[in-house]
């Protein structure tokens, strides 16, 4: 049958790396994903056309650009208070922060900073306005099922039995 080539209605699986600009590691991830290729999954754009054409084995580097990814860092998403008017569970750098707004949306704030007595929650997603670098390594690849297509989701959750 010979390798597969990642393209439509394959499903592939990959591990990857996320690198800022500078090359330090921001996230790594070494179990594989999975999606089925052309199904219109979360996965990015800019990466699922990257790996079009390539096989098991193959590595890619895809430089992201803000607008391709995260989006830009958007300052009316960034808030700061008195250290005194949070509870006491949100007063870490860390710390996630449900928000609600008035059509009953839930965004995630999360906090960034806290010093001289004030606290900055950031609504943000935490690589949006990086330029990062993903690098890819191709896992699996194999043609995705009836189901798998319509769904756009692989039946299992990694590449077992994949040669």
């Amino acid at each position: 049958m010979g390798e597969q080539v990642i393209r439509r209605n394959k499903v592939v699986h990959f591990t990857y790396t996320i690198l800022d600009r500078d090359g330090s590691l921001l996230e790594q991830y070494d179990l594989p994903v999975g999606y089925v290729h052309g199904a219109g999954g979360q996965l990015l754009e800019a990466i699922e056309h990257a790996l079009e054409g390539h096989r098991r084995g193959d590595q890619v580097r895809i430089s992201i650009a803000p607008e391709q990814g995260f989006g830009s860092h958007r300052e009316e998403l960034t808030f700061t208070d008195d250290l005194e008017n949070v509870p006491p569970q949100f007063r870490r750098v860390g710390a996630e922060v449900p928000f609600e707004n008035d059509r009953g949306e839930t965004r995630i704030f999360r906090v960034s900073r806290i010093e001289d007595g004030k606290l900055t929650v950031d609504g943000n997603h935490p690589l949006a306005g990086k330029i990062l670098t993903y690098v890819v390594s191709v896992v699996g690849v194999r043609d995705a099922t009836r189901g798998e297509i319509t769904s756009g989701v692989p039946a299992e959750a990694g590449p077992e039995g994949l040669h």
